[in-house]
This record gives structure tokens, sequence and C-alpha cells, in this order.
């Protein structure tokens, strides 16, 4: 029964690459979670909102879209319990996809501003402001009856950008999945 959910599976992920795609142009809504340095893990419930422009790159179309997510951090400092916090961000994300924009693959880019409940504490950083930034690229495709599903795969990287030090900043690898409505 497993063997045959992940080939059917795998199955509904590659195949048909270049069947028209949803894109940003519709509304999604969106799970994500993944894992940092030193045992920290993030999950985040979001949605996306397209913009109504798209842009010409190379051979390939370009879509924006503002993403707005709830997520929970969680990390182990150094001989303490687990501590967590609350994250709530907005930010763009541009969505880059070939054969003039009707592939079901995608690359995309975005950043954008993150305030979390009380300062972020991992094993061997200490974050000096509650409001960070949350810089993104990822790579995905679309799946499923109209490309309606997306899967992506994400490395984040979150800091203060300098604003106060100490900016350790700390890095996420991410999976993401969304689905329009």
């Amino acid at each position: 029964m497993k063997k045959t959910t992940y080939t059917f599976g795998f199955a509904l992920l590659f195949a048909s690459p270049w069947v028209a795609a949803q894109s940003q142009d519709s509304s999604s809504m969106y799970l994500q979670a993944g894992s940092g340095n030193h045992g920290a893990y993030s999950a985040t419930v979001g949605v996306v909102l397209p913009w109504s422009w798209s842009r010409s790159l190379g051979s390939g179309q370009v879509t924006g879209a503002w993403d707005l997510g709830l997520g929970y951090l969680s990390a182990r400092p150094e001989f303490a319990n687990r501590r967590s916090v609350t994250a709530l961000g907005a930010g763009v994300n541009l969505r880059w996809r070939p054969a003039n924009g009707v592939s079901r693959w995608f690359v995309e880019a975005g950043t954008g501003l993150v305030w979390h409940s009380r300062h972020y504490v991992s094993d061997d950083k200490y974050f000096s402001t509650r409001y960070n930034f949350a810089s993104h690229l990822g790579v995905g495709r679309n799946f499923g009856p109209q490309g309606r599903h997306a899967l992506a795969l994400r490395v984040q990287h979150i800091s203060n950008a300098g604003v106060k030090n100490p900016n350790p900043g700390d890095n996420f690898l991410l999976v993401r999945y969304s689905v329009a409505f």
C-alpha cells in the first residue's frame, strides 16, 4: 500500500510537466513546515493573494503576490527547556515560470517582515529584536486538476538585517503545500 501511494504521488508531481499551470493568478491557502539549525522547527499557515500583473523575463513569466502567515517557531536554548514563539508575517513573493509561464514548475523568491511574540532564542542564538525579516528562495511544482495544488521546497533566512545587535540570523529548510481557492 505504501509503495503504491508513493508511486502515485510521484506520478502526480512529475506527470505532464508542460500543462498550463495555476501560477499565482488565484488566491491560495498554505501549510508550511520545516526545520532549522540545532533542532529548531517552524510551522506556518497562511494565504497568498496575487497581484494583477505579470512580466516576461527570458523564456518565462514573473508574477507577484502578497504572502500573509501565522506561524510557530520552536527551539531549545542551551541548558533550558524548549522555547516557542508565535510569528505573524507579511511579505511579497515573486514567482518565475518557464515556457512563457505555462510550465507547472516554478522558481520563487521573496521577503517580508515578521513579528515574534517574544525574542526568539535557539541553542546558540539570541535575537535582539522581535521584528525581523524573513527572505526565501524556493523551487516548486503545481499538480492536480487545473494545477490547483502546489508543493515547494524553500530555504528561508530570518534576521533583523543589522537593525540591532546581536543579529545572529537563523536558516530553515521548509516544505510548503498550497491549494488555490
